[in-house]
């Protein structure tokens, strides 16, 4: 059973309503994604959409899937991910409950952080307007236990210089069908923010935009790693952008570094779902 309007992203802001004889609530989500392959419910494997939809049937609260800000891939983890969900208008838990009578049935590997009535016309995903992901690398010379799973372990040196220089020329709208897998979609988009932050030992890159083509986050932190372990100049990274050739870029890197990391309603600035870290 579904609710969801057609999935191309409408050109104005529409507002959107449950159907009748239901109620929006609002979630704020966090998952390990190391088990699931996604968000997205999927036949024969196991999914975090699917994962809340059992939590929800469990507290009787109607068997319409939660929708969320993001789709993201296998292995992708979420710190702070918003979604809505529709339940009947006689559901008995009070929103202020919700998150600790909805973790009560999640397995460990998901939480609800936050739960509470969504505002007339919200939609999880067509309202948002912009998206955040952070990209973690173990810079280090060895590997360490504690990050395994968590970040991309790099023992080569980097050039947070070179990585920074190579990331300007991405920032902007441009054509990233260069940095996109599989993609059907027309490939420009708008990448408001691509941030280096190097670290003692957990390096974090920075990846703000409105909408994402398919693995182009993982396809930007791959070239930006070549500039950083000197096998390419920033300059080059200008001339495999204005390509579109996918073969041009570097290779995606792994899904365990990813996080979705926030989401922005009402503007680009306007930040009312913000992670924690």
């Amino acid at each position: 059973m579904s609710a969801e309007p057609p999935q191309d992203q409408p050109e104005s802001r529409a507002q959107y309503q449950p159907p009748a004889g239901f109620r929006r609530l609002r979630l704020r989500l966090a998952w390990d994604g190391a088990p699931y392959a996604g968000w997205q419910s999927q036949p024969a494997a196991s999914s975090v959409q699917d994962t809340l939809l059992s939590a929800c049937a469990r507290l009787g609260a109607g068997s319409f899937r939660a929708v969320a800000a993001g789709r993201t891939d296998a292995g992708v983890h979420a710190e702070d991910m918003p979604a809505h969900v529709d339940v009947s208008e006689d559901f008995g838990v009070p929103p202020g409950k919700l998150a600790r009578a909805l973790n009560a049935w999640l397995p460990p590997s998901v939480a609800v952080l936050a739960a509470a009535e969504a505002p007339p016309g919200f939609h999880a995903r067509f309202s948002c307007t912009e998206r955040r992901y952070v990209y973690r690398l173990l810079a280090s010379p060895q590997r360490h236990p504690l990050w395994a799973g968590r970040a991309l372990h790099v023992p080569q040196p980097l050039d947070a210089q070179a990585m920074s220089a190579a990331a300007a020329h991405l920032t902007g709208t441009h054509d990233f069908a260069a940095f996109a897998t599989q993609e059907e979609r027309q490939t420009v988009r708008e990448l408001r923010a691509l941030e280096i932050v190097p670290g003692p030992h957990i390096w974090e890159i920075h990846v703000h935009g409105e909408s994402f083509l398919r693995h182009m986050v993982r396809g930007l932190v791959g070239t930006l790693l070549l500039v950083g372990q000197g096998r390419l100049a920033p300059g080059e990274v200008a001339e495999i952008l204005a390509s579109r050739s996918r073969a041009q870029a570097g290779a995606n890197v792994p899904a365990h570094g990813l996080y979705f990391a926030g989401a922005s309603y009402g503007g680009p600035a306007s930040t009312t779902e913000r992670s924690s870290r």
